[in-house]
């Protein structure tokens, strides 16, 4: 009598997660595009070349349910020139890589999350004069916070602010304030 019932609950839990196993398991893909203002700590022998960047990001990614998303991001900065004794630097990267984003999702009918990400960027440096040119290829670790707001079902905006630990002789870290929007499917 004790086996049957422990099979029956058993059974009647596995069909109850499969009834909720929609809304469980609820997928929605995204695509956004992001202006960046970015600060790069470089090393003090670099403080000739300009470690303030605007930048373009796409991104696509895909909520995982409430709480949970990964998304993919591609970033490129435009080249800084400063000109310094009679010598021109220009300094410019590229990033691209993967985050995890948690959700909490805030007041306003679920419209407004926190947002809180972890991730790594694989980060492309170059940095020339007319003596030299420091080329960095390193992977980063990525921590961020923020906030989004969903106007609709399909559209948002969000605002993050990021640390990226590069770690590099060169580069140390990058410092990012990102503002975009988001179009899910």
């Amino acid at each position: 009598m004790k086996k049957t019932t422990l099979l029956l609950a058993g059974a009647a839990c596995l069909f109850a997660f499969q009834a909720n196993a929609k809304e469980f398991m609820e997928f929605k893909p995204y695509v956004g595009i992001d202006y960046a203002y970015s600060k790069a700590g470089l090393k003090k022998g670099l403080n000739s070349y300009d470690n303030k960047f605007n930048s373009g990001i796409i991104n696509a990614g895909v909520e995982m349910g409430e709480n949970v998303g990964l998304e993919a991001f591609f970033q490129q900065t435009g080249e800084r020139k400063k000109h310094r004794d009679d010598n021109t630097y220009k300094s410019q990267y590229n990033a691209y890589g993967l985050d995890m984003y948690g959700y909490l999702p805030m007041g306003c009918e679920g419209k407004f999350n926190l947002l809180g990400s972890l991730g790594l960027g694989i980060y492309d440096f170059d940095m020339k004069n007319v003596d030299n040119k420091v080329t960095t290829t390193r992977v980063g670790y990525r921590a961020g916070i923020g906030a989004q707001y969903n106007f609709t079902d399909h559209f948002a905006a969000r605002v993050m602010g990021r640390y990226g630990y590069i770690g590099a002789d060169s580069i140390k870290y990058v410092e990012e304030l990102t503002a975009g929007v988001r179009y899910t499917f």
